[in-house]
């Protein structure tokens, strides 16, 4: 018997125990609300897509061509749309995800209006935002379901067997939209403790897996952007270890905690490390300081701090702003340090913060990490903030210049122009860009890749497009040949938005609820008819 008829049985036998009163029940509008509905809580969503993301991490350490995708999100309906063109097109969600940025959070979510990515923001937008993208991904699965559910009913009228059985069989087999989230949690936005608080709200929202950066909370910088300040090791590890205790105190024991390290382009420090001795991890990490090696209190001036690191007793060199220096040149060091120790210390996946799109260099440090952790697995930024087709061009042309190969007639500190663009050069650049994705994922260890901010470019391209012909001489063709008629062309779900946002599961639910007095939106004269 298939769970759609179990689900039946079940509310059937619940109305025969409570008799009369229940006379007006429907088992099978209830057992469709059910199905409508797998999902009741954040909890239970983040068991269920940790379970999915565990089962991902072992299938990419057996073939690391099974690497996971994310776009990530700032609103539910756009996150919901994702979903809803996943399955349209490619038929399944699997090894697809939702990314929760941060940035986006910052940008776009705060009640103060635009800011940047410096932790300035409500936290707890961040949990609010993944209650909501859930939200919209349970209500794609009611709209999809019901949608079967009518057509179910139109087969049992028109007395058709067979294309009741193959509905059936679809209702039996429906794939969730709902998918893991990779949530931001900044630095922590505070101590270890706020950590801890904050990653129970995301976890009780949803969130299967949560992203942390080593940078100081109250310095926190974009990953893209200078100035950005690192914690010794022992402060993120407790981050680390506070979100490992709030995944355990709600029962999600297999939720994943990625670990970003944003060594790479920091230079800064607000603090030294506490070091019991020589060559521990905190004499690691002092040792990365930048200044100078000093033999007598003569070489301390009025204000300067003195440490003892590998043995010696160093001047570390001090900015203004009372922040440290490490030294030039050391940034992939502490990198594979970083990386290491948090996936010694809890960590199930790595974040390599970069500054260019490179498999080179995401492949050697990984293979320096792989050393001690064979397994090691990157989650990575295919940032916007990147320059792509300048940054591709630019590795094509230093390939061929190396390859012996004429390069002359391009310049390279112009290649992003666009009488490129239909060149060799240019064409190779972008198969490069294509196979980013699979050739990082085969050669430096990425599991999943992400782009951060898709959406809020795509939001910004979109609107220009239509604001330029709508309010110039296009008028209403702006919109209708730009959108309207693109959505009917490419069967886009929502050139019916009444249908989008509810209206025909609540024109059901009136008539489970009233039977035949139920009054419906959904008749002739609504004009989202115009769209069948």
């Amino acid at each position: 018997m298939s769970a759609y008829q179990n689900e039946i049985k079940a509310v059937a036998a619940l109305k025969e125990k409570f008799g009369n009163t229940w006379s007006a029940i429907n088992p099978e509008y209830a057992a469709r609300m059910r199905i409508q509905n797998r999902f009741k809580t954040g909890l239970d969503i983040a068991k269920y897509t940790a379970a999915i993301m565990r089962k991902d991490m072992a299938e990419y350490d057996a073939d690391s061509s099974l690497y996971t995708q994310s776009l990530g999100c700032w609103h539910g309906f756009i996150g919901q749309q994702k979903l809803i063109s996943i399955k349209k097109h490619l038929k399944t969600t699997n090894k697809r995800y939702l990314y929760l940025s941060g940035w986006m959070v910052a940008a776009l979510r705060s009640d103060f209006g635009p800011l940047p990515d410096q932790s300035m923001h409500e936290k707890t937008a961040v949990s609010s935002l993944i209650e909501e993208l859930y939200t919209f991904l349970r209500q794609a699965d009611a709209r999809e379901l019901d949608l079967l559910f009518s057509a179910l009913d139109d087969a049992r009228k028109a007395g058709d067997k067979g294309k009741e059985a193959e509905i059936q069989a679809q209702i039996d087999n429906f794939e969730t939209h709902v998918v893991p989230i990779i949530a931001d949690i900044d630095a922590g936005f505070g101590n270890a403790e706020a950590t801890y608080l904050l990653a129970k709200q995301m976890i009780e929202a949803g969130a299967c897996c949560i992203q942390i950066e080593n940078q100081v909370s109250d310095e926190k910088q974009c990953g893209h952007q200078d100035g950005k300040v690192t914690v010794p090791h022992s402060d993120f590890l407790a981050k680390i270890n506070a979100v490992r205790y709030a995944f355990l105190e709600l029962g999600v024991d297999d939720g994943v905690i990625v670990a970003r390290t944003d060594s790479l382009g920091a230079g800064l420090t607000k603090n030294f490390a506490v070091t019991n001795e020589p060559g521990d991890l905190g004499d690691l990490y002092n040792s990365f300081l930048d200044g100078e090696y000093i033999n007598s209190a003569d070489d301390i001036d009025n204000g300067d701090v003195v440490i003892k690191a590998q043995g010696k007793l160093l001047k570390p060199k001090r900015l203004p702003s009372g922040l440290f220096c490490f030294k030039p040149g050391t940034g992939e060091d502490r990198v594979v340090l970083d990386c290491i120790t948090s996936l010694q210390n809890g960590a199930d996946l790595l974040w390599i913060e970069t500054e260019k799109p490179h498999v080179g260099q995401i492949k050697g440090m990984v293979d320096r990490i792989r050393e001690v952790i064979p397994n090691a697995k990157l989650v990575y930024n295919n940032s916007p903030s990147f320059n792509w087709t300048l940054n591709f061009r630019q590795q094509v042309f230093d390939a061929w210049a190396a390859e012996g190969k004429d390069v002359s007639a391009y310049d390279r500190a112009k290649l992003m122009s666009v009488e490129y663009d239909e060149t060799d050069l240019a064409k190779e650049a972008d198969e490069r860009i294509r196979t980013f994705q699979r050739d990082a994922s085969a050669q430096a260890g990425i599991f999943h890749h992400l782009i951060t901010l898709p959406t809020y470019h795509t939001a910004a391209l979109s609107t220009d497009n239509l604001a330029k012909g709508y309010f110039a001489d296009q008028g209403m063709l702006a919109y209708v040949k730009g959108v309207q008629r693109q959505e009917i062309r490419q069967g886009i779900a929502c050139v019916k938005h009444q249908n989008m946002a509810g209206s025909d599961i609540g024109d059901n639910h009136k008539e489970y609820f009233a039977g035949e007095a139920a009054l419906k939106a959904g008749g002739k004269d609504n004009t989202m008819n115009q769209f069948h």
